[in-house]
């Protein structure tokens, strides 16, 4: 599988697009008594304004400092960026993302781990990466691919794996798949038992996890329900205006980040706006929001349960699932090293308190002795 260097370099008239577009944005006023969201009028007219005013080709230089490459893998082309330690014996990690981030957003976190070779993928459909050409993204394929990209494109025999989101079964399946080719397992999102599993729950904290999944899923989940069932006609929209996409994007930043409710700003206080502008422009200048919905409605359905984790573990509950039980991720990951409930950071835990966490990762490298 050929491996090609790869650089941002976004054409001029793009640019100048986006420039007009954005100069041309109407606005419109915060709707009378509204639910509450991670988005308000006046916060998106900041983002706006900034966004009009970025120096993307900065951003674009720092971006590239970062080594990206693409392999063709099946019948997708996948870019991914591949930060090497200059340890020869570094053990390899990939560091994964989920919606509606890309792997801009994980570089922060990257950079901090230069005993480690870091690879950084970007999910077909997502950013710089093709959507597959045929069939269904399913958590499986996508777990297919990823294991592709570090064994027969980059010959590690070994890894260590990190994934969030849209990611989190998948580094489940990674580890549960491949106990011979995983060196250890990081999570921040624990792992989730299949629908049927839970039905089986009697533990009460086990339960009442559950059960307030399920009732913050009404106020919390519109954005899931309409991805999952009107992707086009919502994509239509965003993909035409850099004003909407910046608040689609930015409200799930807001919200899911650690930080309090009420303030839209203070999600700068974990993600500074040129980081929030950037994984704006990706979207905007890839036009991958509609493939990036295609996890929600093609691989929708909970897959089978997986097998648990025989490979070491370290679970870092994020602020978001603080009442994670810590009995379920014991009896799904069987050789847990560590388990703590982070103090801060929230959905996007290595986007949001990056040296946090790579001193845990480091720390849980050294336990089982990959470093």
């Amino acid at each position: 599988m050929a491996v090609r260097s790869f650089r941002l370099d976004v054409a001029d008239e793009v640019l100048q697009d986006l420039t007009d577009r954005l100069a041309r944005t109407r606005l419109l006023p915060d709707s009378p008594h509204r639910p509450p969201s991670g988005m308000t009028a006046s916060y998106l007219a900041e983002l706006v304004s900034s966004w009009r005013a970025f120096d993307w080709r900065d951003r674009e230089r720092w971006l590239n400092s970062h080594p990206q490459f693409t392999a063709a893998i099946g019948d997708a082309t996948v870019h991914f960026a591949h930060l090497r330690s200059e340890r020869t014996d570094a053990p390899a990690l990939v560091v994964m993302h989920g919606w509606p981030h890309t792997f801009a957003l994980q570089l922060d976190f990257a950079d901090l781990l230069p005993d480690f070779d870091v690879v950084v993928p970007s999910f077909p459909g997502f950013a710089f990466s093709t959507p597959y050409a045929d069939g269904l993204v399913t958590e499986q394929r996508l777990a297919d691919t990823v294991h592709a990209l570090m064994t027969e494109v980059l010959g590690y025999e070994r890894y260590m794996t990190y994934g969030e989101d849209v990611s989190a079964n998948v580094n489940d399946l990674l580890a549960s798949q491949h106990p011979d080719r995983i060196i250890g397992i990081v999570a921040t999102h624990a792992h989730f038992p299949s629908q049927e599993e839970r039905r089986q729950l009697t533990a009460p904290d086990e339960v009442a996890f559950f059960a307030r999944l399920a009732a913050d899923h009404g106020p919390e989940g519109a954005y899931g329900h309409v991805q999952a069932t009107r992707p086009d006609t919502l994509a239509t929209a965003l993909n035409d205006s850099p004003a909407g996409l910046l608040a689609w994007l930015a409200e799930k930043l807001v919200e899911w980040s650690d930080t309090p409710r009420g303030d839209p700003a203070a999600v700068e206080r974990r993600i500074a706006r040129e980081r929030i502008l950037t994984e704006a422009m990706i979207y905007w200048v890839t036009q991958s929001i509609a493939t990036s919905f295609r996890p929600y409605y093609e691989g929708a359905d909970q897959p089978d349960a997986i097998p648990p984790v025989e490979v070491p573990a370290a679970v870092f509950i994020q602020r978001h699932e603080g009442d994670y039980p810590e009995s379920l991720a014991r009896s799904f990951y069987r050789d847990l090293r560590t388990f703590e409930r982070l103090d801060e950071g929230g959905h996007f835990a290595v986007a949001e308190v990056p040296e946090v966490m790579a001193d845990r990762v480091r720390a849980f490298a050294r336990k089982i002795g990959a470093l």
